[in-house]
């Protein structure tokens, strides 16, 4: 059962879980949710098939009808599931794993987050215990439900004038293949855009800088404005600007206000990660956002958004959360704004580098990865030793430790889906980055034997 996670099910298919456990997540979701009908999505994988058949088997066994969406994004799902009031629904999908992975990602109503400790762990006790499962009296039926047209009519709302715009598109072989060409239109330059589950072009992260190469050349190739790339399930988005630069994803929430408070005029909150450049709240504080840092993770996020009723708010990991859309992510939704925005400051002939220039004042490490048993411990030593030799600005103990200085910060945290402790830092010059990155390698290799 190795595939239950802080935020969904996901592992290696047929390794860490299989069509049994598919059954057994159909068959106690309803139960779990109070729900007699469960709204389903799957992506492209070659085991979504049969993920879904199982999946869909276990929910009718228990007595709720399915209603099928078929091939979908994960915002789909969202949008299905809090547009027609279902009380649960699964995508099945592993998002930007790798091709072997698969799993399924759970809501429940008005498209609230399941994560373990919100139902999952529960799933997770009945199936470990071998909890009946009794066919029910009457079985739920399936019922195919098309609500592709009204999800891509809510999304052609945010679609600004791009007929002046260059863009490049990497579609990563993955779920936004459905929507782009209809969103964007035939004009920009595709790559990767047909729907494949094996990925033979690159694994679905863009997060991991060898998968977005070809993105980066084909930017330089078309002269591009900027470069789009999404990962497998079209949750997550990431940019690149005309120079092939990769942009930070934490950067883009503090882009997205000269739409939502430029443009729109809602001033509010607005919601990053305990990770995010201090560079986002100085860049929108002026314009009238209040900024609330939070936790990591769709699980914690979109719940955060909701309590808050921010306006919208993003991960370093490229999600983006917004209060138009059920307080939930969406990559084509956040391409969509972004684009609009990129394609106003070049009528005013301002370039994306020029825009995100004004944006990016530190110097950034990017998380650095450590394999580490004891993460707590090495956790502390990090924190104890930087907090011993300068006064801290801020300290925040939520999602690991995030500590603030005058001239720095960092951010040390155990992942909640991978093996590792990570680090973030970032300084006022390269210099004091290099210093204190070194210093953490230290600790870190010397006490308590970690690895990159």
């Amino acid at each position: 059962m190795g595939a239950f996670h802080a935020y969904d099910i996901r592992g290696i298919y047929n390794v860490d879980f299989d069509k049994e456990t598919a059954y057994k997540v159909g068959y106690f979701l309803p139960a779990l949710l109070e729900a007699d009908k469960v709204l389903v999505g799957r992506d492209c994988r070659v085991s979504s098939d049969e993920i879904h058949d199982n999946l869909i088997k276990g929910i009718t066994d228990a007595g709720a009808d399915v209603y099928d969406i078929g091939l979908s994004t994960t915002p789909m799902v969202y949008f299905g599931t809090a547009n027609y009031g279902f009380k649960a629904s699964v995508q099945i999908t592993a998002s930007h794993n790798p091709a072997e992975y698969n799993g399924m990602k759970v809501s429940r109503g008005d498209a609230l987050p399941v994560g373990l400790d919100t139902g999952l762990g529960t799933i997770k006790e009945w199936i470990d215990e071998g909890r009946p499962m009794p066919p029910a009296a009457k079985k739920g039926s399936v019922h195919p439900k098309d609500i592709r047209q009204d999800y891509l009519n809510f999304l052609l709302r945010y679609r600004g004038d791009l007929t002046g715009l260059n863009i490049a598109f990497d579609l990563s072989n993955g779920m936004a293949c459905l929507f782009a060409h209809e969103l964007f239109g035939e004009t920009p330059a595709y790559i990767f855009d047909n729907m494949d589950g094996r990925f033979p072009n690159h694994e679905p992260n863009p997060l991991i800088p060898k998968n977005v190469e070809a993105l980066q050349a084909l930017v330089r190739e078309k002269g591009a404005d900027i470069g789009v790339i999404f990962d497998g399930d079209a949750d997550r988005v990431m940019f690149v600007d005309e120079k092939s630069r990769f942009i930070s994803p934490d950067l883009i929430i503090a882009l997205m206000g000269h739409y939502f408070i430029g443009e729109r005029g809602l001033k509010g909150i607005v919601l990053q990660d305990i990770r995010s450049s201090k560079a986002v709240g100085e860049y929108l504080a002026p314009m009238g956002a209040k900024m609330h840092t939070w936790k990591v993770g769709r699980a914690n996020a979109a719940l955060k958004l909701r309590e808050l009723d921010g306006v919208w708010g993003g991960e370093l990991a490229g999600h983006y959360y917004f209060r138009d859309f059920f307080y939930s992510d969406s990559g084509l939704l956040a391409s969509l704004i972004v684009l609009w925005i990129v394609a106003e400051l070049k009528k005013k002939g301002i370039t994306l580098s020029e825009a995100m220039d004004k944006i990016a004042r530190y110097q950034n490490s990017g998380e650095i990865n450590y394999r580490i048993v004891d993460k707590q411990g090495a956790m502390d030593a990090v924190r104890d030793h930087f907090m011993a030799q300068e006064q801290a600005t801020a300290f925040m103990d939520f999602d690991g430790y995030r500590v603030e200085f005058p001239d720095w910060w960092f951010n040390i945290r155990p992942s909640n889906t991978e093996p590792y402790l990570r680090f973030i830092c970032e300084a006022t010059s390269e210099k004091l980055l290099a210093e204190k990155i070194s210093e953490t390698d230290k600790i870190l290799r010397e006490k308590f034997n970690a690895t990159r």
